[in-house]
């Protein structure tokens, strides 16, 4: 069976916050508007030009949960870890993440694979999104 990857599915405490911060940092923007009623949520799927998707989701009475404050520690815990975004320069894209407001994890550096560089940031809920640059 030939598959194809669509989308990630992120719940966010501040649904319009989490929009503008993706939109703003890695450039995405709105495909879709929806809510799930008669269940409190409310929901955007946001397309990026390097044509991958980001599903987000805010629930009325969410909860936090689980979550990573580091790789190491998100690979310690089931479930979400993190999603990657690949760049040709991720100096720049870490640079402007942090101005979106993103909270640095890992500043850009040499990956454990030869030739691949690597970061870490946390958007502004603290969901760790990885920068891959392949030269």
């Amino acid at each position: 069976m030939r598959t194809s990857f669509d989308h990630v599915g992120l719940s966010v405490r501040d649904l319009d916050a989490a929009e503008e911060f993706y939109a703003r940092a890695f450039g995405f923007s709105r495909q879709l508007e929806f809510d799930l009623a008669p269940h409190p949520i409310r929901g955007v799927m946001l397309a990026h030009p390097g044509g991958f998707r980001l599903e987000l989701f805010e629930h009325g009475a969410s909860a936090p949960g689980l979550q990573g404050l580091t790789p190491i520690e998100a690979h310690a815990t089931r479930g979400y870890g993190h999603f990657a975004l690949a760049a040709p320069d991720i100096d720049a894209l870490f640079a402007g993440a942090r101005d979106a407001g993103a909270r640095a994890i890992i500043e850009p550096s040499p990956s454990p694979k030869p030739g691949v560089r690597f970061a870490f940031l946390a958007d502004p809920e603290g969901n760790l999104v990885e920068l891959v640059e392949k030269s």
